[in-house]
């Protein structure tokens, strides 16, 4: 294969701010949730910096309550009364030309062409809950508005008519980590806040007068939808009714992208040994193992290894046979505990490659830490057990550390960003640290496979945290098929989810515990490694910036059953792939919205990231999405699709003139008779 090694200079384009949400229609993508329509007039209580503070909060909701005047409130019974009245329901409203019209039913049909203009869109299925008038959204960057807040059993959505265009909010429930809300008196008055800290980086605050039962009744359907797994609620997933032209779920058969792989061979079989998930409950039914391992051996291997999860193929060279295999820590404990049937297993592994007589086991732990889990019954694998392995420690810290960097980078850039220090106070969070050590682990497990044509052992704790991350990072260098956007989710469909990475646990879904030790932000840190290759080889990735961050924001929306559960296991019992829809259907019915239109087939290329801070950068586009300041004037997404057509076009001029050509060549060769034919080496061009 050949190497790719980004320069200095690596291209970088952006898509169009947040992602695409599905509707009824499928209109192009628009910002999952952002604030869109912000006037340019002056706000009624400009909030140029507000802070985190509790005092400070309460400074915000006084002077929002006191200079809004808030109208008098419409309670939720005359809503419900006002769409009642409406002869088929909220989206039918009487004609202009109605001779027969009253003062009250002029009255009722101005009344019901207010509700139309801020009624919220709904998806199939998806149910209003509960609506507010009056509520004041405290905007951090264009100031205090008054609108209309409406809570379904999918989205919180604030819209307001006082600007032109419309100002609208648009909050996933599937996003939100936690409700706070506070209250205080001010000119006698009582007034409370509510703030919505969310996943995404954004934490929007409402002000409202508290004895109103419509605000009351936000507040409980927004606790209750928000979190309903902890309310004994379906998630909204299995509510969501829309239907795609194209069915997600058979994206990724494991069958059929081992035989894509060459598997199996004499050396690795795909057995059936987990089919009811009795082997390991967090693995999936099918497993690639090494041909000649027995049974019986294989049972005191899967009680060696943590969680029970084996070393077990992900992926293998074309060529020289090297594979990447993951695995979980071995229980070797304080004791220095050995398995005599797994060093012979990973001695089979290394066996398997005829290349090497070597095999380099990569640890993605901390040392200090993998001893402290040794004195836990846990460990690593001694060198002078394990005949011809080395043991590396790449040194990535653990799933606690990262969940603190990500809460200190969103403290630095939502809602205020100190320009002076800016660049500082991203290098405190470390968080571009922790990608570098994540993209120069993945490196040195590619270039091990690729240049030392050494087959690899990739394990952390319990191998479904940063061995994901690291299998799948190594994987996408190495084989360009995962560079395309159904390579891509086949990708995250094998080594994320079929593998037991925790999804509802690390990200929350649908539970209110928000201190749960347990979550941890690692497919995030995945995907902004992805974002960072894209920037060092932007031709060699089909699918574009858009692409990933609809990824990121439904991992959270639980709009699509894709992300939801912790393992293979879990999803068959809960009949995730009959009761919802997967994100692919979304995504493959509209490819052209997440298409790069600079993306070159670079097959049998072997990409190699710069892994330096220098040539990192923190992914404003996601990151700092939210602030209005940040996005550029012409959405980039739009211009890329634009670059589409263009190409789509010039590609069909060339198709013509290659056409054109052979056509006039037959020709000329029929004319010359006896001459003898040549059979040219057609011309493969990509524009």
């Amino acid at each position: 294969m050949e190497k790719l090694t980004a320069g200095a200079g690596g291209g970088c384009y952006s898509a169009e701010q947040g992602s695409a949400v599905p509707g009824v229609a499928r209109k192009p993508p628009r910002p999952l949730g952002a604030g869109v329509g912000s006037s340019r007039q002056p706000s009624v209580e400009a909030l140029e910096s507000p802070s985190g503070s509790h005092v400070e909060w309460c400074r915000q909701l006084i002077a929002a309550t006191i200079s809004s005047q808030i109208a008098g409130p419409v309670s939720s019974e005359a809503i419900s009364r006002d769409y009642k009245d409406c002869p088929d329901g909220p989206n039918s409203y009487l004609s202009d030309a109605d001779p027969e019209l009253t003062p009250h039913t002029s009255a009722l049909r101005d009344g019901n062409r207010l509700a139309q203009m801020e009624e919220a869109p709904r998806f199939p299925g998806e149910s209003i809950k509960a609506i507010a008038k009056d509520v004041m959204y405290i905007c951090p960057f264009t100031g205090a508005v008054s609108g209309t807040l409406t809570v379904t059993d999918y989205k919180l959505y604030f819209k307001s008519l006082e600007r032109e265009p419309p100002f609208i909010l648009d909050v996933n429930l599937g996003v939100i980590s936690r409700l706070e809300t506070i209250g205080v008196q001010s000119h006698g008055e009582n007034s409370c806040g509510m703030e919505i800290v969310c996943k995404d980086m954004r934490n929007p605050r409402f002000a409202y007068k508290q004895e109103e039962q419509s605000k009351l009744e936000i507040f409980e359907n927004l606790t209750k939808h928000a979190f309903p797994v902890s309310n004994d609620l379906p998630l909204f997933a299995f509510l969501y009714k829309e239907k795609f032209p194209v069915d997600g779920w058979k994206v990724y058969d494991p069958v059929a992208e081992y035989k894509r792989q060459g598997l199996p061979n004499e050396s690795w079989t795909i057995s059936k040994v987990n089919s009811n998930y009795e082997l390991c409950d967090t693995y999936p039914a099918l497993l690639v193992i090494p041909t000649s391992i027995k049974d019986e051996d294989l049972r005191r291997v899967v009680a060696f290894r943590a969680k029970h999860r084996i070393p077990v193929l992900s992926w293998i060279h074309p060529e020289s046979q090297a594979t990447i295999t993951r695995c979980s820590q071995p229980l070797v404990g304080p004791s220095d505990k050995r398995c005599k049937e797994d060093e012979k297993y990973l001695q089979t592994i290394m066996d398997a490659n005829a290349q090497s007589h070597k095999l380099t086991i990569f640890d993605a732990r901390q040392n200090s830490v993998a001893d402290t889990n040794k004195a836990k019954e846990g460990g690593y694998e001694s060198e002078s057990f394990y005949t011809n392995a080395e043991l590396t420690f790449l040194e990535i810290p653990n799933i606690h550390v990262m969940r603190e960097s990500l809460r200190k980078l969103k403290e630095i850039t939502y809602p205020v960003i100190d320009e002076a220090k800016w660049l500082s106070n991203v290098d405190s969070t470390h968080w571009l640290e922790y990608i570098r050590l994540l993209l120069m682990g993945a490196v040195r497990i590619a270039d091990k496979l690729e240049s030392g044509k050494t087959s690899v052992v990739v394990h952390c704790s319990d191998g479904w945290d940063r061995t994901a991350q690291l299998t799948s990072l190594a994987m996408l260098m190495l084989d360009s098929y995962y560079r395309t956007i159904k390579g891509f989710e086949v990708l995250i469909e094998k080594e994320w989810i079929s593998f037991g990475h925790r999804f509802a646990v690390r990200v929350g879904h649908g539970d209110v515990n928000h201190t749960n030790s347990e979550r941890s932000p690692l497919f995030v840190q995945f995907i902004d490694c992805v974002w960072q290759m894209m920037r060092q080889f932007p031709a060699a990735f089909e699918f574009n910036e858009l692409f990933l961050i609809t990824i990121l924001d439904h991992l959270y929306s639980c709009l699509f059953g894709t992300f939801l559960y912790n393992s293979e296991q879990e999803r068959v019992k809960a009949e995730l792939h009959t009761k919802t829809v997967s994100l692919w259907s979304y995504i493959n019915s509209q490819p052209e919205e997440f298409t790069n239109p600079f993306y070159v087939n670079y097959e049998n290329h072997v990409l190699y990231p710069v892994a330096s801070l220098r040539h990192l950068e923190l992914w404003v586009d996601y990151y700092v999405r939210w602030n209005p300041r940040m996005r550029p004037q012409m959405p980039v997404h739009q211009n890329l699709k634009e670059l589409l057509v263009i190409r789509s076009e010039l590609q069909k001029k060339v198709d013509e003139l290659h056409r054109e050509a052979s056509t006039r060549s037959l020709s000329s060769s029929s004319d010359r008779g006896s001459s003898p034919s040549h059979s040219a080496t057609p011309v493969h061009t990509t524009v």
